[in-house]
């Protein structure tokens, strides 16, 4: 499907856009803090430079720093935190975009830290066209209750461990213990809807929505290993769009490993590349 198809080949990302982007990345994160914070004790959750601190436990995907370099960065700050996460043996992982203010990430890098890693960030403008756009035959898409949490998680959880391997691969890995606990607090997020696919009435993938100020978050979809390329992902993408423009969403946002298959089906469907977030970590030992 052509970008020009819904008007977003020429989908210009400029600072304030990419700030607002990430204002919904840090407001998720603080929410996943939030839900964390009720099962255990000594939830780190905090604002920094415009941005947001979480660390959960050990091991979690959401320890780390979101929406960096949109607002000013007090260095004494920044110190205060590594050493709390420097004292917890965490190393202090910062989301940097590419978009942000050239003068944060060099004052990173001047204090240690290290690229190791990044994430492409797509978008694609929404369309009334996209609230009545038809699915994949034999798939069916529904809302996934609270009830049906835990079955929802394990079919995700089951197909994010099984990567596709194509295009750059991740600098993290994470067991699937942690991975699962990460996921069952960001899909009981403030706004976050659950999505659960099924081919031919057999359970096959899930995946979540989140909207904030008319940025829909297309977060983590996945599908089971036996029953991929039978349209479930295009399906789950269809039916989130949907969802967004009849909430009355301008823009939905997904972010991929570069060159990964998600990313190739993301830009399929219309979504172009709007920035990188560059993943920038200070260790433990490294100071």
């Amino acid at each position: 499907m052509n970008p020009a198809d819904h008007g977003s080949a020429d989908l210009f990302c400029d600072v304030s856009l990419a700030a607002r982007i990430e204002r919904a990345e840090r407001q998720l994160l603080a929410e996943a803090a939030a839900v964390a914070a009720r099962r255990l004790d000594g939830v780190l959750a905090l604002p920094l430079g415009g941005g947001f601190v979480s660390y959960a436990e050990p091991g979690s995907p959401l320890n780390k720093i979101s929406g960096l370099g949109f607002a000013p960065l007090d260095l004494h700050d920044l110190a205060a935190v590594e050493a709390r996460l420097h004292a917890r043996a965490c190393p202090v992982q910062v989301e940097l975009p590419s978009l942000a203010e050239p003068s944060v990430g060099e004052r990173l890098t001047r204090r240690g830290y290290v690229l190791m890693g990044v994430e492409q960030v797509l978008g694609r403008r929404i369309t009334a066209a996209d609230a009545e756009a038809p699915l994949p035959d034999g798939v069916t898409v529904t809302e996934s209750p609270l009830a049906d949490l835990e079955p929802w998680l394990h079919t995700l959880t089951t197909g994010f461990l099984s990567a596709d391997g194509q295009g750059v691969q991740s600098h993290e890995t994470f067991e699937q213990e942690a991975l699962t606990q990460t996921m069952r607090d960001f899909v009981q997020a403030e706004g976050m809807i659950r999505l659960a696919a099924a081919v031919n009435g057999q359970r096959a993938g899930g995946a979540s929505l989140r909207l904030t100020d008319g940025v829909a978050q297309l977060c983590g979809a996945a599908t089971l290993p036996a029953l991929r390329r039978r349209g479930v992902q295009t399906a789950l993408l269809t039916a989130r769009l949907a969802l967004a423009a009849r909430a009355g969403a301008d823009l939905a946002v997904i972010t991929t490993m570069p060159g990964s298959r998600s990313m190739q089906n993301a830009q399929r469907r219309g979504f172009v590349p709007l920035y990188v977030r560059n993943l920038l970590v200070l260790a433990p030992d490294s100071v």
